[in-house]
């Protein structure tokens, strides 16, 4: 009798990936999760790495020539890296074939299904979602045939579960996957909340920064506008996690990579989370953002608005547009009773939706009916 679950990550310490793997055990209880890290496994045969280091300069060498992409983007975009961890996945799981009752993958930049055995995709991005962005340079798409790799996999997968709706209508529009295979679950978050004492935090008039790509992110929009800010409001301070870009600006404080345990203080000391960001698969901290019952302000791109309400639990701002970015800020700013309401909302939104009890809740309800299903079809 299978008793154990293939749980296929590309990264071990990313923290998504550790709180994945810890979502399907509580969610599966009667399993065992067995985790694979693709870039572990990949570590161990070096001419694998080697051959596909050739098959990424074939590939995309004009374009990283170009600056369209980046060594790291090409390697996990040749069709030679989709097939080959398929087989080292596959190889992983043989001796033990017979007790997995399902392979269960994060992301889709590999391909994690082993022989016929069930398989879920649970991912927050399609790569052809990136057309959805206007300012999207089509040269950094992947080539046809990887492309033809990644439409198969969700097609041959038993189900693909989803953090967002506009990734679900990417995989029916764009791949033409049948609706009812593209499920959207949501997503938790990494950082554990603390309990928030409010004690006057909305009247700080205190903006905090969580990313680590500071241009994607709209760093350099969010210091042009906060500089305006400061001229109606000079007592506004600015805190950046996760980037560590060179500023010179008064009350700003550039704090860089910090462990995921020490980021929840952060969140608890500021007034508003602003994160304008030009692209945004998912924006796990968003989310997190909300847990601390923080107002937000963001840009109506990606998944955003799926969390992010207008006039509900915060404040949308085309990308770029620093006006109304410096104008949101203040809004927020010079209105702790709007910030206050903000934030118990979006807390409201993430007890019903965005945490990863919820989320195993329905991986499980819907991986259960699936597996019922096959069994019943091959009787």
């Amino acid at each position: 009798m299978p008793d154990r679950i293939a749980f296929t990550r590309v990264f071990p310490k990313a923290p998504v990936g550790l709180s994945v793997a810890q979502m399907l055990q509580d969610a599966f209880p009667e399993f065992t999760v067995d985790v694979i890290d693709v870039t572990t496994l990949l570590k161990r045969h070096p001419g694998a790495i080697a051959i596909n280091g050739v098959a990424l300069l074939r590939t995309y060498g004009r374009d990283i020539m170009r600056g369209y992409r980046s060594l790291g983007e090409a390697f996990w975009g040749t069709t030679y890296l989709f097939s080959q961890t398929r087989r080292l996945i596959a190889q992983s799981l043989a001796e033990r074939y017979e007790q997995y009752a399902f392979t269960f993958q994060l992301q889709s930049l590999v391909d994690g299904r082993a022989g016929n055995m069930p398989h879920f995709v649970y991912t927050d991005h399609t790569h052809l979602a990136n057309l959805s962005y206007s300012h999207f340079n089509t040269h950094r798409l992947n080539d046809k045939m990887w492309l033809a790799e990644e439409r198969r996999l969700y097609h041959e997968a038993d189900l693909v579960f989803t953090r967002s709706s506009n990734i679900s209508r990417s995989l029916v529009e764009q791949y033409e996957l049948p609706p009812e295979k593209a499920v959207c679950v949501y997503a938790g978050v990494n950082v554990r909340p603390q309990p928030v004492g409010l004690n006057g935090r909305y009247r700080n008039q205190h903006v905090l920064f969580v990313g680590g790509d500071w241009e994607r992110k709209g760093g350099p929009d969010l210091v042009r506008a906060f500089a305006e800010v400061q001229k109606q409001l000079p007592n506004a301070q600015l805190t950046i996690v996760g980037a560590s870009p060179e500023l010179e600006l008064a009350n700003c404080h550039v704090l860089g990579q910090l462990p995921v345990d020490e980021v929840s203080r952060y969140y608890q000391q500021a007034s508003v989370f602003c994160l304008p960001t030009q692209l945004e698969p998912f924006g796990v901290a968003f989310i997190e953002a909300m847990a601390h019952r923080l107002p937000i302000i963001a840009t109506p791109v990606g998944a955003i608005p799926d969390f992010v309400r207008e006039g509900y639990n915060g404040l949308l701002v085309d990308p770029h547009n620093v006006s109304a970015l410096s104008d949101a800020l203040l809004a927020l700013l010079d209105n702790p009773q709007r910030c206050e309401a903000y934030g118990e909302n979006g807390y409201s939104l993430f007890q019903e939706r965005y945490n990863w009890k919820r989320v195993g809740e329905k991986i499980r309800e819907h991986v259960l009916a699936s597996l019922e299903s096959s069994r019943y079809a091959l009787s």
